[in-house]
C-alpha cells in the first residue's frame, strides 16, 4: 500500500477541499437564486436571499408542466435502464463463460461503441426510428437509450463475471443446476455492484440528457425533464429565477436515488478498481 506522509495528506486534503467547492458552488448558487426575483438575482446573485419564497417553485412546476416531465423522465430512465441490465448481463455472462466461434470479434463489435459517440449517429438512428414509426415515441427514445448503453454495461459486467471462480458454476452444475438456473441464481448475486454501477450511472445519463428527447419527441406531452425545462430560455432573454427553480427540482429524484444506493455504488466502483 503506498504511504503518505503528513504533507502529502495535507496537499490530497486542499486538493479534494478544492475540487468540492467547485463542484458545489453552481448547485449552492442555482439553489440560492431559485428563492430571488430575476432583479435579485442580476443585482445580488452571490448573497443570500431574503426570505425564503417558494413561489418561482410554484410558478416553474406549473408553467413548465413538471409533474408530466417527471413521469415521462421517470417511465424512461426505468424502462432503459431494466433494458440495459437485462440484455448486457445477459450478453457478458455469455461471453465470459461459453466458448463459441467469433467469440472475440462479437466482444471487441460491442465495445468498440464505447469510442464512437452516439450523437454522431443522429442522422441514421432517426432515419431508422422514422422507418419503424418511433419518432415522437417514449419507445424510440428508450431503444435509442438502451442501444447506446448496452456497450459499457457489458464492459464493465463481463469484467466482474470473469472473477467469479468457475469451480462454484461446476458444482451447481453436478447438483442439476441448469445454465439458466446458474446465471440468475449465481452470477447474477455476484455481480449486485457492477450491476448498481451500470443502473445508477445510465439512470443518471438519462435522466439529465437533452440531446435525444430535443432531436425524437416533438409533442408536449411526451417531453422529458430537461426539455420541459428548456421552455425558460427564451430568444432574448432568459427566466433565470424559473430555472433556478426548476432545475433544483429536476436534480431532487438524482439525489435521493445516489444516497439510498450510495454504499453499494462506491462498493462497486472500489471493487471495479481493484480487479
Amino acid at each position: 500500500m503506498l504511504k503518505v506522509g503528513k504533507l502529502g495528506k495535507w496537499a490530497i486534503y486542499t486538493i479534494l477541499t478544492i475540487y468540492v467547492v467547485l463542484i458545489a458552488t453552481p448547485f449552492a448558487m442555482i439553489f440560492i437564486n431559485s428563492f430571488k426575483s430575476l432583479r435579485g438575482i442580476f443585482l445580488s446573485p452571490f448573497s443570500l436571499p431574503s426570505s425564503f419564497n417558494i413561489q418561482n417553485y410554484v410558478e416553474a412546476w406549473r408553467s413548465a408542466n413538471l409533474f408530466n416531465a417527471y413521469i415521462n423522465s421517470f417511465l424512461i430512465s426505468t424502462l432503459s435502464v431494466g433494458g440495459i441490465l437485462i440484455l448486457s448481463s445477459m450478453l457478458a455472462y455469455v461471453i465470459s463463460r461459453y466458448e463459441f466461434p467469433f467469440r472475440r470479434t462479437i466482444y471487441l463489435f460491442i465495445i468498440v461503441g464505447l469510442a464512437l459517440p452516439a450523437r454522431l449517429a443522429i442522422i441514421p438512428i432517426y432515419v431508422m426510428l422514422d422507418n419503424f414509426n418511433l419518432l415522437d415515441t417514449r419507445t424510440g427514445l428508450i431503444v435509442v437509450y438502451i442501444a447506446t448503453g448496452i456497450s459499457f454495461a457489458t464492459f464493465l459486467m463481463k469484467r466482474f463475471m470473469d472473477g467469479i471462480p468457475k469451480e462454484i458454476e461446476e458444482s451447481a452444475r453436478i447438483d442439476g443446476a441448469s445454465p439458466w438456473t446458474i446465471f440468475l441464481k449465481i452470477a447474477l448475486p455476484l455481480t449486485r455492484p457492477a450491476m448498481i454501477v451500470v443502473g445508477l450511472v445510465n439512470f443518471v445519463g438519462i435522466w439529465n440528457d437533452f440531446f435525444f428527447p430535443l432531436i425524437i419527441i416533438n409533442s408536449r406531452n411526451k417531453e422529458t425533464v430537461p426539455l420541459a425545462i428548456s421552455i425558460f430560455f427564451g430568444e432574448f432573454s432568459n427566466k433565470w429565477q424559473l430555472i433556478s427553480a426548476a432545475l433544483s427540482l429536476s436534480v431532487l429524484p438524482i439525489m435521493i436515488i445516489f444516497f439510498l444506493l450510495s454504499r453499494y455504488f462506491i462498493a462497486g466502483m472500489t471493487e471495479g478498481a481493484i480487479k
